[in-house]
């Protein structure tokens, strides 16, 4: 039984609920869990409130919806924002505090037709560590990936929908050639929001309502004399092209990109109006990643391949692999798995991969170019991790059911 069930059966009519308690007590559990995400929302006849455990929403409990109110209220005023607004959205953060376990939190309202929706984002502080060996990256992609930021300029960009890893990875990255070079070297990044305060690094935060964009700070950072720059995203066509002049005249560009692919982030840029030739000279490197659960260790089992992974795998191939699914149990809660750990497809921009990108080869051929050159896709790393039986099919495909 979590802390919220136990605390709700204790109230009565001599001992009301408390909402400051109730929030806490939702904090700790979700923290328990180690989730990633509290979801509260108004439903029809009760208030939901679900955690995001290994990226998958699980409910918690349900609640009275005539505690919706005091709830919000709660949360707003541990937010410091507007009580009384419920029209508009409003974000803001709770600072680490050991009532709710000593996480952060960063707190989203959202107005719906039945009530505000209210979305905690935890942040722990105590246990992040930005180490690139503990990414869980396939073998052959953290070398490249290690190569590529031995080198002193150039731009490499990750790619990845919200929530699989693309902050932490550029945090490792940027640890990594803190802890390789010390104080001989000049790292800044520009920033929406700075998620982690790192040592010995220059971390600024956009403000757009002050018109401290990405491109205005990126123009007066190039004045500070920096050698490794990171930005938090390349959204417009201005912010893309300082990152691609950037990688061109001697700094070492860390960015992340909305792509549906490695090799589609070219055609990304080349709408915002990057040249082909600039892209091929600058671009050394795209990164996409996702990621997966892991098949729990208490209660994983061998299993037989299923008709899926059977017309997927050559028989031969199958007949050494080792295979195996959770069964479930409470360590997992029942889901038959426990963590996450990355999956990745590392493009390294090559002068054959150059010459296909100066010719405005369409997506899937710079993408057929990438793997006659030895890039591993997605697909592929996700089907070695299944064989190893670190996950399972049902797991990959369901993270790349957009990318098959």
């Amino acid at each position: 039984m979590n802390e919220t069930t136990r605390y709700l059966q204790s109230a009565s009519e001599e001992r009301p609920i408390e909402v400051a308690t109730l929030v806490n007590c939702l904090i700790i559990d979700a923290v328990r869990a180690n989730a990633s995400d509290i979801h509260i929302e108004p439903w029809e006849s009760t208030i939901a409130v679900r955690v995001r455990l290994a990226g998958v929403l699980q409910e918690l409990v349900h609640l009275p919806l005539d505690l919706m109110d005091k709830l919000a209220g709660r949360i707003k005023v541990m937010a410091s924002l507007i009580s009384y607004q419920t029209d508009l959205p409003q974000e803001g953060h709770v600072a680490a505090s050991p009532e709710f376990g000593g996480v952060e939190l960063r707190v989203s309202f959202f107005p719906t037709v039945r009530g505000e929706k209210i979305v905690l984002r935890i942040f722990d502080p105590q246990n992040r560590s930005f180490n690139l060996a503990d990414l869980g990256f396939e073998e052959d992609t953290l070398q490249t990936f290690v190569r590529l930021l031995s080198r002193p300029n150039g731009l490499i960009l990750l790619t990845g929908p919200t929530g699989s890893g693309k902050t932490t990875a550029i945090y490792a990255a940027l640890t990594h050639l803190v802890n390789r070079h010390g104080p001989t070297i000049s790292l800044s990044t520009v920033e929406d929001p700075v998620e982690f305060h790192l040592p010995m690094i220059g971390q600024a935060q956009i403000h757009p309502a002050k018109e401290f964009t990405y491109p205005r700070a990126l123009r007066s950072l190039m004045r500070q004399d920096p050698q490794v720059i990171m930005i938090g995203e390349i959204r417009d066509p201005e912010t893309a092209a300082i990152a691609v002049q950037a990688g061109l005249t001697g700094h070492l560009v860390i960015s992340t990109i909305h792509s549906g692919s490695t090799a589609g982030v070219f055609a990304r840029l080349i709408n915002m109006d990057i040249e082909p030739f600039l892209l091929s000279s600058a671009v050394s490197g795209v990164l996409s990643l996702r990621l997966i659960r892991t098949t729990c260790p208490q209660c994983a089992e061998p299993c037989a391949p299923d008709a899926a992974l059977q017309k997927a795998v050559p028989a031969e191939v199958l007949e050494g692999a080792t295979l195996r699914r959770g069964a479930g149990c409470p360590h997992c809660l029942d889901t038959g798995y426990d963590g996450r750990t990355a999956l990745t497809e590392m493009l390294v921009v090559d002068e054959i991969l150059r010459d296909a990108i100066l010719q405005k080869l369409p997506t899937r051929s710079l993408q057929q170019v990438a793997i006659q050159q030895g890039m591993h896709t997605l697909w592929q790393n996700g089907l070695r991790r299944v064989l190893s039986g670190e996950t399972t099919l049902d797991e990959v495909m369901r993270v790349l059911a957009a990318d098959i």
